[in-house]
């Protein structure tokens, strides 16, 4: 038994030792294993199925176009190479270029014909089946573009094209329609249920 208990606390004396050294002596720890970074992801430029993990926060201020329109042309929103000159979404970022409080977007009457009573956000995906930006539908739902954006959905796809919808948080009574395909959004209204 003797022998038992003199083992015992020359291996508790040893492991103490070995703690006080460590302390004394950081540099004789080990070094912390280190987290190998993960690879990163290739991101596509704008669209390619990249869906915003949120919507837009509310601007401060408006938001001034990279380029400033001549006479009555449209703003360009193309702030780099590639990027198209819709209103577009930055992906890896959802920096959402292009918008903002505008009085192109004022309704005398917000949600006139009520709240979009479906899903928005990321994790709800809606394809359109039919229309055009008058008058388009999907699910059992009808929607108008803006007349101020119609111009930048022209590439749309109007009977196939996949959208994820978010509230506009600048300017009340609209969403924002994210094209999945192209990367590029527009404001949107609730008509009401088809």
């Amino acid at each position: 038994m003797k022998k038992l208990i003199g083992i015992g606390s020359a291996i508790f004396f040893l492991c103490s030792m070995s703690a006080v050294a460590a302390q004394q002596h950081p540099a004789a720890r080990p070094a912390p294993q280190r987290q190998s970074r993960p690879q990163a992801r290739s991101v596509p430029q704008v669209g390619h199925g990249y869906v915003p993990a949120r919507g837009p926060r509310p601007t401060p201020r408006p938001v001034t176009p990279a380029r400033q329109p001549q006479s009555n042309q449209r703003p360009n929103y193309s702030d780099r190479a590639g990027h198209p000159a819709a209103p577009h979404v930055h992906p890896g970022t959802d920096t959402w270029v292009g918008r903002g409080p505008s009085p192109h977007y004022h309704l005398s009457h917000p949600w006139e014909h009520g709240h979009f009573p479906g899903e928005i956000g990321r994790s709800y995906v809606y394809r359109l089946v039919g229309g055009g930006p008058s008058r388009f539908q999907f699910g059992a739902y009808f929607w108008s573009v803006a007349p101020y954006d119609v111009d930048y959905c022209s590439d749309w796809l109007w009977d196939s094209d996949d959208i994820v919808l978010y509230l506009d948080p600048d300017n009340p009574g609209w969403y924002l329609a994210y094209n999945v395909r192209l990367g590029t959004y527009v404001h949107v209204l609730y008509l009401g249920p088809a």
